[in-house]
Order: structure tokens, then sequence, then C-alpha cells
């Protein structure tokens, strides 16, 4: 007892001291970001199309974790990755990315797990950027599925008409064979015109005296 006196109630005491205000300054930075999303968001469009090309790229640079965290973020992958978070956040402050700057700010006295909702924010308006990219370049599997169904089955109706028209033509082939001996041998009968005897001539009367 004397021990956790001692030795472990005041180390306890310690981190949460430190932690304490910390946290309140963290919730205070989170609050003021929230009064003014809306002007982010408006800065956000304004800029959608400048901003699009280079959030990409950074983006593309950053490493499998924060894309992960971008497409489905988490506190846990936050805490996680705090260096990682960082780093991306400094690259969109860099291209003066809306919100950016007071969320790097914060991120880097408080650390990311303590201000995840302005980070979550701007993670949001990077997602629809890389939401519209890969839908540009990967068609959804679903259309690529019906594509291909339906290509299989286009394959399948065009094989089967194929067999029938085949089977159509060995059929007429068949019966062309098997009718033109009987019309070889019945066309002499038909066309031959009948023979016609003639007539017995007479003997010559003898002259008369």
């Amino acid at each position: 007892m004397d021990y956790w006196k001692t030795k472990v109630l005041p180390k306890i005491k310690k981190v949460l001291d430190k932690t304490g205000p910390k946290k309140a300054a963290a919730a205070e930075a989170c609050k003021i970001f929230d009064d003014s999303k809306e002007e982010y968001g408006k800065e956000f469009e304004d800029k959608k199309n400048e901003l699009q090309p280079k959030v990409v790229e950074i983006y593309e640079a950053s490493s499998a974790e924060i894309k992960a965290l971008i497409k489905e973020p988490k506190a846990s992958g936050l805490k996680k990755y705090s260096s990682a978070v960082q780093k991306f956040l400094d690259e969109l402050n860099k291209i003066e990315f809306p919100g950016s700057k007071p969320v790097c700010e914060a991120t880097s006295k408080f650390g990311p797990a303590l201000v995840s909702g302005p980070v979550f924010f701007v993670f949001e308006k990077v997602s629809t950027f890389i939401v519209t990219e890969e839908k540009a370049v990967e068609p959804p599997p679903e259309a690529s599925s019906a594509a291909a169904s339906k290509e299989a089955t286009s394959a399948k109706d065009k094989e089967i008409v194929e067999k029938k028209e085949e089977v159509v033509a060995e059929a007429e082939a068949e019966i062309e064979k098997s009718t033109e001996p009987a019309t070889a041998e019945a066309a002499p009968a038909s066309t031959e015109a009948p023979k016609v005897e003639e007539p017995v001539v007479a003997a010559a009367e003898p002259p008369k005296p």
C-alpha cells in the first residue's frame, strides 16, 4: 500500500497533470475549428479545380496507411500513424489546402488523436478527389461484370444462331441430294415426245389397160 501511495500514485498524477490541460486545449482548438468549418468548405469549393491535381499527387506519394485512413477514417489510426498523418497534413498546408494550416498547428501541439474532428474534416475533403479519380480510372466491378455477362450472352446467342444456320444448310443439302436422281430420271420421260408410227402405204394399183 505504501508503495502504491509513494511510487504509483505520484506518477499517475504527474501524467494526468500533463494530459489534462493538453486535452482541454485540444478541445478548445477543435471548437474554434468547428466555428470556421463553413468558411473552409466554401473556400474548398472555390479552389476545387485548382487543388485536385496537387492533392492527387500528394495522395499517390503517401503511405498505404494514410490512404487507408483517408478512405476509412479511424481514431485509432490517427494515434498509431501520428507521424505519417502529420507529414500528410504538412504537405496539404504547403499547397494551402483549406483548413490544413490550423489543423497542422493543432496536431503538432496536441497530436492528431486529440484533434480528430478537424483532421477527419480535411480527410473528408481530400477523399472527394480520390473517389473521383478512382472512378475515372477503374470502372465499377458491377459494370464490368455486367458488360462481361452481356458479351458472354451475345457470344452464346451468336453461336446458337450459327449452329442453327449450319443445321438448316445441312438439311437443305440433304433434301436437294435426295430429290436430284428422281428428277433426273423423270425428266426424259416428261420431255421426250411420243413416237408416232408412220402409216403403211398401200401398194400402188397397177395401171389400167
